[in-house]
């Protein structure tokens, strides 16, 4: 091709430019993969952060970008799209040919997470090192500071934002399937660049200096320990110049692996932090993520889990001196430390955020899984599964140091939802699984003795440490002893147990145990909770198949069971016999399995339900929740709130609105109810002032009037129903109601009336007067008698 000028490059960018809102996608990347072939690295510098954004779309959300995240396979830019972006693809060949020149490229730091941005800030160096000695002071001044990224550090920046940037998405269109582009990249790049088998691949481009450049090797002799320690200040550094990564091949081997992780870990997992998070909380909102965001998280954490699984067992084996012997290769090494130190930290604070902000309904499913797929590492070793249930599964002795190393996520966490699962409504099947779930993976056989041993292990005195020996002792055949082997193996796991809790809460945390007599307290409760759940499933579900029995063709006609305020269309699934059924299924094995875990006597526990039960009669049932009166009707206490969420009392809801706009029944004329409407809306419009006085006279006539004019049972509904007193006076209002003769069980006995009256010789004007006569007589003997009936 010609010689280049330096013009060409900004033409090249413009014709781009262009050809985005011109050409299809297809055009556009078969162009695309041309150029990235042709021109040189110095030409696709510049256009580089373009074609970044208009991928992965603007960091501010403005700008969408390819959509990934709402891209489906069934769409027909699929595949192109995925070709295009795919590990070995051409865009990663771009980025390749780039990181070759040493480019660099910006992200202003308010992109960054809230703990980052606030210790760049403060001028404190932040822990993780992918942003170490990469802060670019502008000309300006300190206004506005960027981080400067190396190309494919910005690459995966930016790919890893575009999950938790704003999108304003169609109506009706949410990226929250785990069959979307997005969805499936993570899981591409996970697999290709943290490989459980083999090596990371090569990168397909190498220029004339033979290789892509590293941008930050680490010496042979540094170990990851060195990572925690940091300089005290970050503003005395510089932007850190790339060497080639001839001067360490060992560190070009997992840069790319290291860079990955450590950007997924940061833009989706650190918004959270023990030092900054009290400050980030005044000034700004917390982040808070979404469903589809735990979703791709929970990838991430089986996919690590795979990852570190995959360790050799010789590797896995040996001692930690032998880490840093030349038969190590740093890939191995990364795998024996990714969890512990690249993931355990910041995946607690963000679950533990989950679990105190996320609503208290069934979409907490998702943070559920993430926690669950995190403490049970021993599903993702590559092997294949045992046939016998997940429950009688025992959990191999080899996992007691992964336990012990991340106690909290076990202990802390199972307190945080048992507090969440004593809030919320447990007759709900989704809600009652969750339950259930989380009291099966606990109750996996020594599991919960793993447990209990790491929080004994917590609990030692400390003085235990001050008589720590040094780590390089003597084995038996050197001349130690057993004994002193032993000892130094409890020692070191009481070191690690305390370094782990207090790495996380802090050294003044104050840590409560979860087989301790409160947190036992707490677990009876919910077991209260959950009997009290299933009694109230069981009586709905009965309920329920008691109407279903009592249905048949007369229902039609609206003869059967006609409940206005309680046969609506619009009853969720979860409140129908058979969701109900799980319900009870699922609870049922949660009381086992919580048994199991904490060693509950099953008579006491069969003595508790059944005393519950005796107590949970019909008639307490029938109660109304606890409340107190005001003038704008009943309001809830805090007790009356908790006895609706847990099904043990209820309103005995009714219509509160206008009796004439109650939607149309499906036993009504829908042509009828309208015409009828109309008509007694005139006569209420014109004859209003009449009814009013008719009704507001204390003699018979009034009550008379009353008693056609008016709903005789609206004066009761407020006792039974959280009713506003002006709602309650606006439906005591005296009106004309001719809606009942819309009813087909109206109309097929008037029918029948009048067929009868043919048959007895008498025609439609006769029938119609009998037919008044009987109701005004029959309106007189119940305003006659009215009183005596009452007392009976």
């Amino acid at each position: 091709m010609a010689n280049p000028t330096l013009q060409q490059p900004s033409f090249l960018l413009a014709n781009l430019k262009a050809d985005a809102t011109t050409k299809p996608l297809l055009q556009r990347c078969q162009d695309l993969v041309k150029i990235i072939d042709e021109y040189p690295a110095k030409e696709l510098h510049l256009i580089f952060p373009w074609l970044v954004e208009s991928v992965f779309g603007s960091l501010d959300g403005v700008i969408a970008g390819w959509n990934l995240r709402l891209l489906h396979s069934r769409s027909n830019e699929y595949n192109i799209v995925m070709d295009f972006l795919n590990p070995s693809g051409p865009m990663m060949k771009l980025v390749y040919k780039l990181q070759a020149e040493e480019y660099k490229y910006e992200i202003p730091i308010n992109y960054l997470p809230g703990p980052v941005k606030a210790c760049i800030q403060e001028g404190v160096l932040p822990d993780c090192p992918l942003f170490h000695n990469k802060l670019q002071f502008p000309l300006s001044g300190l206004l506005t500071l960027n981080i400067a990224f190396n190309p494919f550090e910005f690459f995966m920046f930016n790919f890893a934002y575009c999950l938790i940037s704003p999108k304003n998405y169609p109506p009706g269109q949410y990226g929250s399937s785990t069959d979307s582009a997005y969805f499936v990249l993570v899981d591409t790049y996970l697999k290709y660049f943290l490989p459980t088998e083999g090596s990371v691949p090569p990168s397909p481009f190498s220029d004339s200096r033979g290789s892509v450049s590293a941008p930050s090797p680490r010496s042979s002799s540094v170990s990851f320990a060195s990572y925690g320690i940091h300089s005290p200040s970050l503003l005395k550094h510089h932007i850190f110049h790339q060497p080639s990564v001839n001067a360490d091949p060992a560190a070009q081997e997992i840069w790319r692996s290291e860079t990955l992780l450590q950007m997924f870990v940061e833009i989706w997992l650190h918004h959270y932090s023990l030092e900054m998070y009290q400050k980030l909380q005044s000034p700004q909102e917390p982040f808070s993520p979404t469903e589809e965001h735990v979703l791709v998280v929970r990838l991430l954490v089986k996919h690590v889990h795979a990852f570190s699984n995959s360790l050799k067992p010789e590797q896995l084996s040996s001692s930690p001196s032998a880490h840093s012997h030349t038969h190590t290769s740093p890939l191995e090494e990364f795998k024996r430390v990714v969890v512990q130190r690249f993931v355990q930290q910041k995946l607690y604070l963000f679950l533990q955020h989950c679990f105190g902000h996320w609503p208290l309904d069934a979409s907490f499913r998702a943070v559920l899984e993430t926690w669950l797929s995190y403490i049970q590492p021993w599903r993702y070793t590559g092997e294949k599964p045992n046939p016998q249930p997940d429950q009688n599964r025992t959990v191999p002795e080899k996992w007691e140091s992964f336990v012990h190393e991340n106690l909290l996520m076990y202990t802390k966490l199972f307190q945080v939802f048992l507090n969440r699962a004593v809030r919320t409504d447990l007759v709900n099947a989704k809600n009652a699984l969750m339950v259930f779930r989380v009291a099966k993976v606990f109750a996996q056989p020594n599991l919960a003795e793993m447990t209990q041993k790491g929080e004994q292990l917590f609990l030692e005195p400390e003085h235990v440490l001050h008589h720590r020996q040094p780590r390089g002792y003597l084995t038996p055949g050197q001349g130690g002893s057993y004994l002193s082997s032993r000892q130094r193996v409890v020692t070191d796991m009481v070191f690690k147990v305390k370094s782990h809790v207090y790495g996380l809460e802090g050294q003044d945390c104050q840590y409560k145990q979860m087989f301790g007599t409160e947190l036992r307290g707490a677990v009876m409760k919910l077991i209260q909770i959950i009997a009290q759940a299933r009694q109230t499933a069981k009586r709905i579900s009965d309920h329920s198949s008691e109407v279903a029995a009592n249905k048949s063709f007369l229902s039609w006609f609206g003869l059967g069971a006609s409940d206005l305020n309680h046969s609506f269309p619009g009853a969720e699934p979860e409140e129908t016999g058979e969701y109900l059924k799980k319900t009870h299924e699922f609870l049922d094995r949660a009381l086992e399995n919580l048994c199991q875990i904490f060693k509950l006597n099953q008579g006491q526990l069969n003595q508790l339900i059944s005393n519950l039960g005796s107590l949970e009669d019909d008639g307490n049932s029938k109660q109304l929740p606890d409340c107190v009166q005001s003038e704008n009707g009943l309001i809830l206490t805090d007790l009356g709130r908790r006895q609706i969420i847990n099904g043990l009392r209820r309103f005995d809801i009714h219509y509160q609105g206008d009796p004439e706009l109650q939607p149309i029944r499906s036993y009504e004329n829908a042509l009828l109810v309208r015409l009828f409407y109309r008509i007694s809306s005139l006569i209420n419009e014109r004859f209003g002032r009449h009814m009013n006085a008719l009704c507001s006279r204390p003699d018979f006539l009034g009550r008379l009037g009353r008693h056609y004019l008016t709903n005789l049972d609206s004066s009761t509904k407020l006792k039974h129903s959280p009713m506003s007193r002006h709602v309650l006076e606006r439906s005591q209002r005296p009106k004309l109601s001719l809606r009942p003769l819309a009813s087909y069980r109206t109309i097929l006995l008037l029918l029948l009336f009048y067929v009868f009256g043919a048959l007895l010789s008498l025609g439609p004007i006769s029938s119609t007067v009998l037919l008044l006569a009987g109701g005004f007589l029959y309106g007189l003997l119940m305003t006659l008698f009215a009183d005596k009936l009452k007392t009976h």
